[in-house]
């Protein structure tokens, strides 16, 4: 059976989707006779920013020469992309490998989608031979399959509302839920300024070291800024003695992350949202937690070198600029409408939007709407039961900016129409999920007068 096949077969393994708990990974892998999956482990969870941390660490552990394996969820093209060994995607026959060896060890155990790849992921890394591991929660953390390792280092990028039907309805129970992938007497990396008081609480209560931003690690930028980056970092950092110090010696054109008795300057990433500093921030945190911490050369070509599709990913089109975002909820979108307002355009900003139905859509839009000049939404048919038509997706938008705007069956008509109607200096920007993202991504590759920006 190839690979198709056995993803065709998985996702049809459970009558449930998602269906939260350890027992079921944690009898199959007792059974597969798991092992660690690494000489180290970072784990990686938070509402936003969990793929974006995940490629900075990844970047700067292959730039230490370490063999690193990453797994990560959900893929844009193809499921090979949730499973990378020293970079590069595993290949088909190492996951139907792994998925053999599942379903001989599973028995009469369902397991979901997310479960089996998650098994997947841990088979392979450990007959790799890895010197790291970097797991990417899934959903929420104390119940997801990733959290049958015990990391030695977790982190939390940032807890806001999404998944509250599995998550809880407030920050502080779903902040319960992330906290879940910290372990005592080990660092909990929060990327948050404000973490929700659950977390500090669980912390301390199974003696995890809290490291956090703004007070255990700082980012610096030039007090007076040289023009070589037009990013603006919103972040309340507790002030110290040498602060400003530090801020006046930051060479033009870099930025500075530091703790006490350390500080490494360095390049700005290719990634561009104003968040990224953040995360590649956080990224050398959990890294620096570790026993054995990369060189500072390693840590300057990984922040330099870390790559992601789908995250503010540009394109030229005739003229018109196009950004796709994989951002779906309201804190993503508010840091696109920063990045907005941080780099104008000559013309107006038009927004191609298609979404999840169980995504808060309304939120989105009142984040987005001072920045958006027009609107185009879409549907995501192929997705149901998640995905909906476009009629049913503006119905839920009606009385918002976005509710007067374009409706198209599919992402494609969508991007399609929004270029047809854009003007040089215009700019589109196609944002949603990674459904979105995906299809965006396919029609602007083959479309031949669109390339990605010199």
């Amino acid at each position: 059976m190839n690979l198709t096949r056995w993803l065709e077969r998985i996702e049809q393994l459970h009558p449930k989707s998602i269906d939260m708990g350890l027992e079921r990974v944690r009898e199959v892998g007792g059974r597969l006779g798991l092992g660690r999956p690494a000489r180290q482990v970072i784990t990686v969870g938070g509402t936003n920013g969990k793929g974006s941390t995940v490629a900075f660490i990844e970047a700067i552990a292959r730039a230490a020469h370490w063999k690193v394996g990453a797994y990560t969820s959900p893929h844009l093209w193809a499921y090979n992309e949730r499973i990378r060994i020293d970079g590069k995607p595993v290949d088909d026959a190492g996951i139907v490998a792994a998925f053999e060896a599942i379903e001989a060890a599973r028995g009469d155990t369902p397991l979901t989608y997310f479960e089996y790849g998650t098994l997947a992921a841990l088979w392979l890394f450990e007959r790799a031979g890895l010197d790291l591991a970097i797991l990417e929660v899934g959903l929420g953390g104390r119940l997801d399959a990733t959290n049958l390792v015990d990391p030695d280092v977790a982190v939390i990028t940032t807890v806001a509302l999404d998944h509250q039907d599995y998550l809880g309805d407030d920050r502080e129970a779903i902040g319960t839920e992330k906290a879940g992938i910290a372990r005592g007497w080990k660092p909990l990396v929060l990327g948050d300024d404000d973490p929700p008081s659950s977390v500090l609480r669980h912390a301390y209560a199974i003696g995890a070291s809290a490291v956090r931003i703004g007070c255990d690690f700082f980012i610096d930028r030039a007090a007076d800024g040289d023009g070589s980056d037009d990013r603006d970092l919103d972040l309340d950092q507790d002030q110290d003695q040498d602060q400003d110090q530090d801020q006046d010696d930051v060479p033009p054109g870099r930025w500075r992350w530091r703790e006490v008795g350390y500080r490494v300057d360095l390049p700005f990433p290719r990634l561009l949202a104003p968040v990224q500093l953040r995360n590649a921030a956080v990224a050398i945190a959990a890294l620096r937690a570790l026993e054995t911490p990369p060189a500072d050369a390693a840590i300057v070509a990984g922040v330099a070198a870390a790559d992601l599709p789908g995250r503010l990913q540009r394109f030229d089109c005739n003229g018109v600029e196009v950004v796709v975002d994989v951002g779906h909820n309201p804190q993503a979108a508010h840091e696109l409408a920063a990045w907005l307002e941080a780099t104008p355009t000559a013309g107006t900003t038009h927004a191609v939007y298609a979404a999840l139905a169980d995504k808060d859509a309304i939120g989105v839009v009142a984040e987005l709407a001072g920045a958006v000049g027009s609107w185009h939404l879409a549907g995501l048919v192929e997705q149901a039961p998640r995905g909906t038509g476009v009629d049913a997706f503006a119905a839920r938008l009606a009385g918002t900016a976005a509710a007067s705007g374009g409706r198209h069956a599919d992402v494609a008509h969508a991007i399609a129409a929004a270029c047809d109607g854009a003007k040089p200096g215009d700019r589109i920007l196609v944002f949603g999920s990674f459904h979105t993202a995906s299809a965006a991504l396919a029609w602007l590759q083959a479309e031949g007068s669109c390339r990605p920006p010199e």
